[in-house]
This record gives C-alpha cells, sequence and structure tokens, in this order.
C-alpha cells in the first residue's frame, strides 16, 4: 500500500440526480419532464414504478445536506430539475420563482455547512412541453436557444453562490438511450436520431459555455464543463480485430462527445461508419465547440472486455462483456449485468483521459449496486462489502493514479448519497452508501459510507 496522499484541493463528495431523488412532481409550479411522461408508458420501468415519490429530497432536503455533513464530505454534485425552473421550458415562458428559491435555499444550506456545490444542469429530464413543441433535442434552431436560456436563469439566480458547473449529464445516455434504443425517455428507436440529438446537445453545451465565459465568469469566478460517461475498454484477446474493435469502441462511447469538445471534430471511425447520418459543424460550430470544457467530468464504474462484431451500430459494431478467454470473469458481479468491479482499469482511464485530452479530470460517479440488496432489509444492507470491495478498489487506484503516475484528478463523486430511483430499472437497484426505506423514506448510513469518509480522511494532505 502507498502513504502517498491526494493534494489538499482534492474534493470528494457524493452525486445525485434531481429526477431520481426529489419526488413531489406538481408541487411549488413543477410541470412534467419527459420522464414523467415515459414512466406513465407501459412496460417501460420495472415494476411501473416512476419518481413521483423517489427519495421526496425536495421536502427531505435538510436531512439530505446534513447526511451529507455527517459523513465528512467537501462537496455535493446534484442536478437541478429544468421543469422546477422552466416549468414549460422555453425561452418565452415564465420562470417559476418558487423552483429557484427552491435550489436557492438548498445552495445556501450547503454553503453554510462547508459543502462546495457542483451543479448540473441537465441530468436527463427535459421539460415535457419542449418535446411536445418542436421535438426537443432533435431541433437545433429551438433547443439550443432554450438551453442557453435555461443556463442562463440560472447563471444569474445562483451563480454568485455556484463555481462548478457541469452542462450535460452523460450525452451518451440521452442520445443512444433514449433516442436510439429507447429505453429511456422519451423512449424513442432510430438509426439517424441519436446522432442528431448527440449534434444538438454538444452545441447547446457550447453555447452556454460561451454564455457562462462571456457574461458571467470574470464576475463570479466559476468552472464550467461537461460530464461524459465511458467504461475502459480492453482488447478480448490479442488480435487485431479485438484492437481495431477497442478503439472503435471507445471511438463511439467517449471520442464521439469529447473529440469535438476538446479537439473540434469527429473521431474518424465514428464517421466511416456512420457516413452523412453524422451531422457536421460549420466552422464556426467546430471553433465554438472545441475548448468548451473547463475540465473533464467523467461518470465511469467497469472495465468491459471488447470484440469484434454484432450488428450493434449504437455502439460501433462490437460486442462486449466481463468474461475473459479463459472463463475467468474481470471481478465481482453487481446487480447489473453490465458492471463488475476491475480496479485496475479505472487507473488506466484516468491515466488515458489526462494524456488523450489534457484537462483536469473531475470524477462525477462512480459507483456499485451490490447483488440482490433490494430483497435485504435496512439492517441486513448496512454491511455491504461488495460495495466497500468496490470502493475499496477504485479510491485506491484513484490515489496511484494521481499520487504515482502524475494524472491530475481534481474530484471524486461517489454514486450515490442515497438509494433512488433508478431510472428503467425503478426502485430495484440500490446504488446508495445510504439505505432508504422507500415506505418510511428513513435513511440509514451503510458501511460504504463510514468506509469512503474514512479513507478520504486518511487520504487527503492537511
Amino acid at each position: 500500500m502507498t502513504s502517498a496522499k491526494l493534494p489538499a484541493s482534492f474534493v470528494w463528495g457524493y452525486a445525485t440526480a434531481a429526477y431520481q431523488i426529489e419526488g413531489a412532481p406538481d408541487k411549488d409550479g413543477r410541470e412534467p419532464s419527459i420522464w414523467d411522461a415515459f414512466c406513465k408508458l407501459p412496460d417501460k420501468i420495472a415494476d411501473a414504478a416512476s419518481g413521483d415519490r423517489a427519495t421526496e429530497s425536495y421536502d427531505r432536503w435538510k436531512e439530505d445536506v446534513q447526511l451529507l455533513k455527517s459523513y465528512g464530505v467537501k462537496a455535493y454534485r446534484f442536478s437541478l430539475s429544468w421543469s422546477r425552473i422552466i416549468p414549460k421550458g422555453g425561452r418565452a415562458d415564465p420562470v417559476n420563482e418558487q423552483g429557484v428559491r427552491h435550489y436557492r435555499t438548498l445552495i445556501e444550506e450547503l454553503v453554510r455547512e462547508g459543502i462546495t456545490p457542483f451543479v448540473t444542469l441537465y441530468h436527463w429530464d427535459l421539460p415535457q412541453a419542449l418535446d411536445e413543441r418542436y421535438g426537443g433535442w432533435l431541433n437545433k434552431e429551438e433547443i439550443v436557444q432554450d438551453f442557453v436560456n435555461y443556463a442562463k436563469v440560472c447563471f444569474e439566480s445562483f451563480g454568485d453562490l455556484v463555481q462548478n458547473w457541469i452542462t450535460f449529464n452523460e450525452p451518451w445516455v440521452i442520445s443512444i438511450m433514449g433516442y436510439g434504443n429507447g429505453i429511456f425517455a422519451p423512449g424513442h428507436v432510430s438509426n439517424t436520431e441519436p446522432w442528431i440529438v448527440s449534434h444538438n446537445i454538444i452545441l447547446a453545451h457550447a453555447n452556454a459555455v460561451k454564455l457562462y465565459r462571456d457574461d458571467f465568469k470574470e464576475k463570479q469566478s466559476g468552472q464550467i464543463g461537461i460530464t461524459l460517461d465511458c467504461h475502459w475498454l480492453i482488447p478480448y484477446d490479442d488480435t487485431d480485430a479485438s484492437k481495431e474493435a477497442t478503439l472503435r469502441a471507445m471511438e463511439f462511447k467517449l471520442g464521439r462527445f469529447a473529440d469535438p469538445i476538446y479537439k473540434g471534430h469527429y473521431p474518424a471511425r465514428v464517421k466511416a461508419v456512420l457516413g452523412d447520418r453524422l451531422p457536421e459543424f460549420t466552422p464556426e460550430e467546430a471553433a465554438l465547440v472545441q475548448g468548451s470544457s473547463d475540465f473533464f467530468g467523467l461518470n465511469t464504474y467497469t472495465t468491459h472486455l471488447v470484440q469484434d462484431g454484432g450488428e450493434d451500430e449504437l455502439g460501433g459494431l462490437v460486442k462486449t462483456g466481463h468474461t475473459r478467454v479463459d472463463g475467468s470473469q474481470l471481478g465481482t458481479q453487481s446487480d447489473l449485468g453490465w458492471l463488475q468491479t476491475y480496479g485496475p482499469g479505472f487507473r488506466w482511464l484516468l491515466n488515458y483521459l489526462w494524456k488523450a485530452y489534457g484537462k483536469p479530470v473531475y470524477v462525477t460517479e462512480n459507483g456499485f449496486p451490490v447483488k440482490g440488496e433490494n430483497a435485504l432489509s435496512a439492517e441486513q444492507a448496512v454491511d455491504d462489502t461488495d460495495r466497500q470491495e468496490y470502493f475499496r478498489e477504485y479510491t485506491q487506484a484513484l490515489l496511484q493514479a494521481v499520487a504515482e503516475d502524475g494524472a491530475d484528478v481534481r474530484g471524486y463523486f461517489a454514486w450515490s448519497l442515497l438509494d433512488n430511483f433508478e431510472w428503467a430499472e425503478g426502485y430495484r437497484v440500490r446504488f446508495g452508501v445510504t439505505h432508504v426505506d422507500y415506505e418510511t423514506q428513513a435513511r440509514t448510513p451503510k458501511k460504504s459510507a463510514e468506509f469512503l469518509s474514512q479513507w478520504f480522511g486518511e487520504h487527503i494532505d492537511a
């Protein structure tokens, strides 16, 4: 074990998302998002669940702030609900002062308790009115202007207290799962829409960043970026086909967003597969997009082994899994088929991102859903051995990447503060370091929360 430490400036904490925890879907002027509508469709959500109650954090936010304080965190990453702030979403629609006041009060409480807010503007919950009005993310002319207007309201309302902004959470998920395979809201199935949507998200991001830098950054002294999701990818075997498939998979998963934002262009392998279905940036757009993130926000959970083959263009015509050539597994299996523990992959990914894109990295999500945990009582779930082991591996990999390899990683947010509404999985899958009894809403800290508090207490320089 290394005795090295993370720098004193390193921030750590927990992450959540508005629709997954808030509940109160029509309280204080909020109107539906595409997730409210999607949850009402038959057979889309496990157990026909929704975020109508979630963890009731819209009303229990003070309790959650005290929970964060008890864990000794330095920071808290959460998202704002566009549908609370501008219920109908558009630039000509009224701002909901009750929604603004709610978030303002939450942010003030965090700052008062010494917890730095990291605020995500968009975590998948587009106002339903915009989807109905003009097709939401499919309409570049309208959605970019409306998102920039929403961002402006947020910068004006909270920017004196918020110095860390994230425009979008996981545009890969928004585009592929929302508009490609239809598993997430708004539930479209298409082999053309995902590339249009992701293109428009990149432009909305870049235009919001330009607004912040031009009108707010000097006065508010903040930073702004985007969060992308990526697994570390390893060739399944030593063949050229597997190696090439791994590079292609990385470009479809990560490079499709990271390369335009940090380098100014789409990756060659993506262009080769998609042809004219991939929209092009004008020279002016490319210049606006390039360099439009002050840091690299990373959501990562696992490592995949990659083989060539398959007919799924959405992932780059590859097959992925956790089973090695000899039949062994990469690590401990979680409650989700795509996620196993594999700490070394985290270290390699952090090094890759730092070297490839040259921006400081904030790990904005990282966590583990223990297999079968939802069937356990609160007393049983507290002893979350597999989650503790996951965090033990991943924090050690983080420390090695920073202290031994020199990767510039400045923050780490575990997913998640609370068990919550896990999108299409409903309430069957639990990621929280805090157990939530969904009937009583009682919060019970798990041992993984204690582990992280102790680990970061010991491994951040005083």
